[in-house]
């Protein structure tokens, strides 16, 4: 902590007078100079990398118990000139709300940073550019240790030299490469500090010592951890947006000490950013890392991973490999599953995320409750007959799965355009919003429940509180696929149970089995402990009926563009279906794009009616109740 008994402190380096401000001031640090460099030159890449991941690492480590630091780095994709770091700070700040008592001290060069929060820094951690893994082993020993984490570069202005050589002189503490420059991991030989065989692959070797010295030891926070990408970023910056180095969402995973990792899921191929690699030596390291974190919980914790497959970067077709994105996405969420891991997954498009760190000191209430429909008002409305018949009158019953916010990233991103869209609030909606997005966007969930109007409803995204595969948790009678472990939904359904409750969730609107054996009876009891008033599944009957828990089966994507089109495609799939209620997904469409594509549906087939969530899913259980072939998924 900074010194409470002064107002101002000094700290002299390299003749430089360094102010601490008074502790309840905001230090603001501008980091997008780090967007305007010419990806194509790596120098440029490589300076930008070093300054988002030593400034991220720092960010951890001093927004670790209260929130000091905030950066502003994440630029509006969508709205030309807007920056989302800016849209969070302003509206928080604004009179009565969380941040209005707060001063601003505003900081503009890392060595002036580094000094200001000196005191609670306790030297560097350095890796090595030939070995691009060893940039995640420093981001967990960074906060292992409260370190922060510098690329060795010994050139004449980079950041290795302007932090170490020079101005505040940090000491470095960890080495994951020589004082001399040579690697340290060679792929060969025993690891480093280990009396293990080299796997053959330096990258991997780096994973093993990360795991060996940091896991293993209980020194990383094993319910945390970050799938991001590594080091090996600079060689491909231009193949997506500049900011998916994603390393300003290290900031958070690392003030959890969490551990990080950048591994293929794939067992049939080297990666691809590894070509020399015995096929599947990756996917052996991930399965140990996620074991080894496993047995630091004893079993008894849902892990919480960050991050998404870097699918435009590696271990795709995208990135020469064997495998399209969608598989690679089922692969490794099946792998994670089997060791009771979920994804916050922060995907490739609006993957870029800052400032969680500091966000997750955001004071939420206790609950967040929604209400549901009871038979009465069902029949005052026109849905029921007076003796509780589900009242059709020739029409069909729709909803909207409104997505995908499985991501934190993506609502912190996105709130500003879809949220605060002009028409959102004119027809119902089942927003589908993971409810363990209230860990790093707290404010946002709040904001987004403050806000909501009364056509706003709100479900899980997939699969419940955070996205995993329900059926690899089962225990088969035997031991689950992949991991071998023995099988508990009870954890599940624990973790579960208490963001259901807190955010008065009642309905899973989608849970992806992708290639996990599908749900079944267990997964279904499970889910019916914590909610009751719904669930869409994937691989199931179109139509089922587990108790009083209503099924259905997930049906089209609907995405185009073009409301047109969209309609088309709605109404013509609600002729071909066999049952009057209908399920679509969408992904990060706005209000007005809804507004739109259910004025075209209206017009062509008038006997097509759009419901609030409580009010689709109530009558769906009453129908499923009176048409026993339907609720036997016949």
């Amino acid at each position: 902590m900074i010194r409470q008994s002064a107002v101002i402190g000094f700290f002299i380096a390299m003749g430089t007078c360094f102010i601490y401000a008074e502790p309840d001031r905001l230090v603001i640090y501008d980091l997008r100079y780090a967007l305007k460099v010419d990806a194509s030159r790596p120098g440029e890449a490589a300076n930008a990398w070093d300054h988002c991941h030593a400034i991220s690492s720092l960010q951890g480590i001093v927004n670790r118990n209260q929130p000091s630091l905030y950066v502003m780095f994440v630029d509006s994709q969508i709205i030309p000139g807007e920056n989302v770091d800016e849209y969070w700070l302003d509206k928080y700040r604004q009179q009565g709300q969380w941040l209005s008592g707060r001063g601003i001290t505003t900081i503009s060069s890392v060595e002036e940073l580094v000094g200001h929060f000196r005191e609670l820094i306790k030297g560097a951690v350095v890796y090595d550019p030939k070995v691009p893994s060893t940039s995640n082993a420093a981001s967990a020993v960074a906060g292992a240790e409260d370190l922060i984490a510098i690329r060795y570069d010994p050139l004449k202005g980079s950041l290795y030299d302007r932090l170490i050589v020079k101005g505040p002189k940090l000491d470095v503490k960890v080495w994951l490469i020589n004082p001399d420059g040579t690697s340290k991991f060679t792929g060969s030989g025993l690891i480093p500090n280990s009396k293990r065989n080299s796997t053959g692959s330096a990258k991997c070797d780096a994973y093993e010592w990360m795991k060996e010295n940091y896991i293993d030891k209980g020194l990383c926070d094993c319910t945390h951890a970050g799938y991001y990408i590594d080091y090996y970023w600079v060689q491909k910056p231009t193949a997506s947006i500049l900011n998916h180095h994603t390393l300003t969402n290290h900031d958070y995973f690392v003030s959890k000490k969490g551990f990080f990792f950048d591994l293929s899921p794939w067992a049939d191929e080297p990666a691809t950013d590894d070509p020399t690699q015995r096929s599947g030596t990756d996917r052996q390291i991930l399965q140990e890392l996620l074991l080894s974190a496993y047995k630091q919980t004893a079993g008894r914790e849902i892990i919480h991973i960050g991050g998404f497959p870097p699918w435009a970067f590696k271990y795709t077709k995208h990135a020469g490999g064997g495998h399209e994105d969608v598989p690679a996405e089922w692969e490794y969420t099946a792998i994670i599953s089997a060791y009771n891991a979920f994804q916050d997954a922060d995907a490739i498009g609006f993957g870029a995320m800052a400032n969680a760190s500091f966000w997750q000191h955001f004071p939420l209430k206790d609950r967040y409750p929604q209400k549901w429909v009871t038979p009465e008002e069902l029949k005052k409305r026109g849905y029921l007959t007076e003796d509780g018949q589900v009242d059709f009158k020739g029409r069909d019953f729709i909803i909207f799965y409104v997505g995908d916010y499985d991501s934190a990233s993506w609502v912190y991103q996105r709130t500003m355009d879809i949220w605060d869209d002009p028409n959102r609030g004119k027809i119902p909606l089942m927003w589908c919003i993971s409810p363990i997005i209230d860990k790093r966007a707290p404010m946002a969930m709040d904001y987004i429940r403050r806000t909501a109007t009364p056509n706003d409803y709100f479900a899980a995204a997939d699969n419940g509180a955070g996205y995993l595969n329900p059926g690899m948790l089962r225990d088969s009678g035997t031991h689950r696929p992949i991991s071998n472990l023995p099988g508990d939904l009870s954890v599940w359904r624990d973790h579960c149970s208490k963001y259901y409750q807190k955010w008065g969730l009642t309905i899973s609107g989608f849970l992806i089995d992708g290639y996990a054996e599908g749900m079944g009876g267990p997964e279904l009891d499970c889910y019916e402990t914590f909610s009751p008033n719904g669930v869409v599944w994937q691989k199931g009957a179109i139509s089922y009926l587990h108790h009083n828990l209503p099924v259905l089966r997930s049906d089209w994507d609907i995405n185009d563009g073009d409301p047109a089109a969209a309609a088309r495609k709605v109404v013509q799939r609600v002729k071909d279906r066999p049952i009057p209620f209908h399920w679509f997904r969408n992904i990060l469409k706005t209000p007005s794009w809804y507004v739109d594509v259910h004025e075209r549906i209206k017009s062509m087939n008038p006997k097509i009616e759009l419901l609030d969530a409580p009010t689709f899913f109530e009558l769906y259980r009453i129908y499923l109740k009176q048409n026993p072939e339907a609720a036997a998924g016949k």
